[in-house]
């Protein structure tokens, strides 16, 4: 079914680089290469507008980090110049703002919004996000089934008003290696070495910490003294987790890459594959392309997660916090290769079958014609606060 060419705005208020910041990049590219027009509104020091350029997306600086009418102003100005016909915002500040600058223009010019939310963490149930999330945007849309539920449950939401559509990733780029592209002497491990790797954001509740206790564990043991992990991506636990290295002796068996564009090569060098997240999480990229590139997994329940994996199915599931289970389930990947293998495979086979990017984007495209489509036959594309509770 063709859709007519539709004019969308991204916007985000969050400074920071991790998985909702990419799939809006990389969505953006999708609707573009689809015929559709794409801009991105973030503050000027924020990465993911640094980054713009990179995925060829056109990006204004807007003051939008805070909560603040300077910012709603800014964000009304560009929509009068611009006239969009979808709005899709992503953080908490991003759709404050945007709501409140669509209801200071005129209706006919007033774009639908979409409301994205990417991560687990529970929704302060006030009459104002009942009204955020319930009327003044089109429909919200949640990166697992898990973050649809709680929100309705939550928010008394209509089951109608959220739609859960995870992300997607390119799988022409995320497959096995028939060779390793770097060989672990390369990150400076011996030559033996079993990889164990990470890629996420350096947030607390990524659960880095755990991961590297749970090496310590693993080196005080022969059947898994080879063992050393390789650590991708930045951001405000670099020096807490440098300090910790120190601290458990783990110099020279862990490397820490930082944030890299192409994670391809770094994720087809690793053994396996490990993210002991505790919090907050939808469906992370960094689980689906580590998926994709065939590897055995182990992580745990937290957020969207058991979306994805189911334990010993297609990767091992251990408790949150919990560094000795995590030390047992990947000495277990070490030592079981049958076990190893089997999952790595499954889990490629789900990714194949459910984690394709062309998905994510139809059934984006699909719903932003839809509300967009409702909005051009006399429905509010903003409803303005009631005064009576909801």
């Amino acid at each position: 079914m063709s859709v007519t060419a539709l004019r969308i705005l991204h916007t985000e208020a969050s400074l920071g680089w991790g998985g909702q910041e990419i799939r809006i990049l990389t969505e953006s590219q999708g609707m573009q290469a689809r015929g559709h027009q794409v801009w991105l509104c973030a503050p000027a020091q924020a990465q993911i507008y640094q980054k713009a350029a990179e995925y060829g997306v056109p990006a204004s600086a807007l003051p939008i980090d805070r909560k603040q009418l300077r910012g709603v102003w800014a964000l009304r100005q560009w929509l009068k110049q611009q006239r969009v016909d979808v709005v899709n915002t992503h953080s908490s500040t991003d759709t404050w703002l945007a709501v409140l600058a669509c209801l200071l223009l005129p209706k006919a010019i007033r774009p639908v919004i979409i409301r994205s939310r990417h991560i687990s963490a529970a929704v302060n149930p006030s009459t104002l996000n009942r009204w955020l999330y319930g009327r003044a945007v089109k429909k919200v849309v949640t990166t697992g089934e898990v973050i649809r539920t709680v929100l309705c449950r939550d928010l008394a939401l209509p089951a109608s008003q959220v739609v859960s559509i995870p992300t997607g990733i390119d799988l022409l780029r995320f497959q096995p290696a028939t060779t390793k592209p770097w060989l672990p002497e390369q990150f400076g491990f011996p030559a033996h070495a079993h990889v164990i790797g990470i890629v996420a954001t350096l947030r607390s509740w990524k659960g880095h910490r755990y991961l590297l206790q749970a090496l310590a564990q693993l080196l005080a043991e022969p059947p898994t003294q080879h063992c050393c992990v390789l650590i991708v991506g930045a951001g405000a636990g670099w020096q807490p987790l440098q300090t910790q290295i120190a601290t458990l002796g783990l110099t020279g068996r862990v490397h820490l890459a930082g944030n890299q564009k192409d994670v391809v090569p770094y994720l087809q060098s690793m053994d396996s594959f490990c993210l002991p997240s505790y919090a907050n999480e939808g469906i992370p990229q960094a689980l689906l392309q580590a998926m994709a590139c065939g590897l055995p997994i182990v992580t745990t329940a937290a957020g969207a997660i058991p979306e994805l994996i189911t334990h010993e199915k297609n990767g091992l599931v251990v408790p949150v916090k919990d560094a000795s289970a995590l030390a047992q389930a990947l000495a277990r990947l070490v030592q079981e290769p049958a076990l190893a293998k089997t999952l790595a495979q499954t889990a490629r086979q789900q990714a194949l079958q459910q984690a394709g990017i062309e998905t994510m984007l139809s059934k984006m495209e699909s719903l932003m014609a839809s509300v967009v489509s409702a909005a051009s036959h006399g429905q509010d594309s903003v409803l303005p606060p009631q005064h009576t509770d909801a």
